[in-house]
């Protein structure tokens, strides 16, 4: 395998992983209104806290989904046959929807573990801050398309793409945390 070949499935892991990139950010730009929760408490501590609102799971969601489209239909307009990297269009949009569905329930499992621990709202939580989203969209995405993700993320060389793309969450999860916060869009800087 060439290093041409290595840097194009790189590429193509980290493209088809954007649609689980953008719903974090969006739910925070959309939250607000009903947590997720209710308000409702198990053993004496919140299930997910105030940070996990409705409009914020659905605004976010769809905002994934959305740019998941836009990108499987430049795919189409530039006339490739897997959609740079998702499959069929069918496919395309399962997986889609998969990833961006599965980061915000990763986040989700992520705040509730963080309350079991007694992490409260908006403390750190290194290594679950930064990658419970990529853990949901993963293992959602695996349970509906496995062969999928085998095939860009695990058979022969593919692995070489899981590792940067997680490297390079870790760099985008601090930047974006970090303009968040300038805007005021969030209270911590993490």
């Amino acid at each position: 395998m060439t290093a041409g070949e290595i840097a194009l499935m790189i590429l193509v892991g980290i493209w088809v992983f954007v649609p689980a990139l953008l719903p974090n950010s969006a739910a925070v730009v959309f939250g607000g209104g009903t947590p997720v929760d209710f308000g409702k408490s198990w053993k004496g501590k919140r299930i997910l806290g105030d940070g996990k609102t409705w409009r914020g799971f659905f605004g976010g969601a769809l905002s994934g989904i959305v740019l998941g489209l836009i990108m499987m239909g430049a795919a189409q307009l530039a006339g490739s046959p897997d959609l740079w990297g998702f499959g069929s269009f069918g496919q395309g949009v399962g997986i889609v929807i998969c990833l961006a569905v599965g980061s915000l329930v990763g986040d989700m499992l992520g705040s509730f573990i963080k309350r079991r621990l007694g992490i409260e709202r908006g403390m750190k939580a290194p290594v679950l801050d930064q990658y419970d989203f990529v853990i949901g969209a993963f293992l959602i995405v695996t349970i509906f398309y496995p062969n999928w993700v085998f095939s860009t993320y695990i058979e022969g060389y593919h692995w070489v793409s899981l590792i940067v793309l997680l490297a390079l969450i870790w760099f985008l999860h601090r930047g974006v945390n970090i303009i968040g916060y300038r805007l005021g869009l969030k209270k911590e800087p993490w």
